[in-house]
């Protein structure tokens, strides 16, 4: 494995990445890696012991057993479920590159493998002139990319496989996950394999939110 360090996006919102990334941290974990998850954006929040915080986060805090602040983990937390530039105009607030990528420099110092979620797809604004593309290449890191599997996830996954070289990152997997009951997935998951040059990384059933993901995944190598 080269890196331990990774990405991670989706083909869409609602996607499941945070499924797979609490899984990701997880698997880590059991290869002796002192792993922490970072949600460096997140709306929809909930008013917790005196700030905004989103579940996605807390999800990933968890999982980590770490103590650091939250506000490190998630530095931006918006409260409307809207993307998140839009909640962020609506508070006066610029969402900064520099300053995730010194949360994320921060929380890399404290960890052997930190798992960074995305908000949203690849190419959600974060600001007038940034997206998280721009997010995962301020902070150089390979991407893994969840796909939901379901109809149009084929052309949602490459369409953003080509956008993420595009952006010069290497892509070091993609996940099938089943965000709901599918019983014709077999050759949507076959086509996907064929067509993205990077491995599958596991194909992650339907699952309900007391399961781990982390059985059907395998890191990089």
């Amino acid at each position: 494995m080269t890196s331990t360090h990774f990405f991670i996006t989706g083909t869409d919102t609602e996607v499941g990445k945070t499924f797979i990334s609490v899984g990701l941290v997880s698997l880590l974990q059991q290869q002796g890696y002192k792993t922490v998850g970072m949600k460096p954006i997140a709306s929809g929040c909930e008013w917790l012991d005196g700030q905004w915080k989103n579940e996605d986060a807390l999800a990933l805090i968890k999982q980590s057993q770490t103590d650091l602040d939250y506000s490190l983990i998630n530095p931006y937390a918006f409260e409307p479920a809207i993307a998140p530039h839009i909640a962020a105009e609506r508070e006066g607030v610029t969402l900064s590159l520099a300053n995730i990528k010194s949360n994320y420099d921060l929380i890399a110092e404290q960890a052997d493998a930190v798992i960074v979620e995305g908000a949203g797809g690849w190419y959600v604004p974060l600001n007038a002139e940034s997206t998280m593309a721009d997010l995962a290449v301020k902070l150089q890191l390979p991407v893994i990319l969840v796909v939901a599997i379901k109809l149009g996830c084929i052309n949602h996954a490459l369409l953003t496989v080509a956008a993420i070289e595009q952006h010069g990152l290497k892509l070091a997997g993609w996940v099938a996950n089943h965000v709901a009951e599918q019983s014709e997935s077999t050759e949507m998951i076959e086509t996907l394999t064929s067509r993205i040059d990077a491995p599958c990384l596991g194909v992650v059933p339907h699952l309900n939110d007391h399961q781990s993901a982390a059985s059907f995944l395998r890191l990089p190598e």
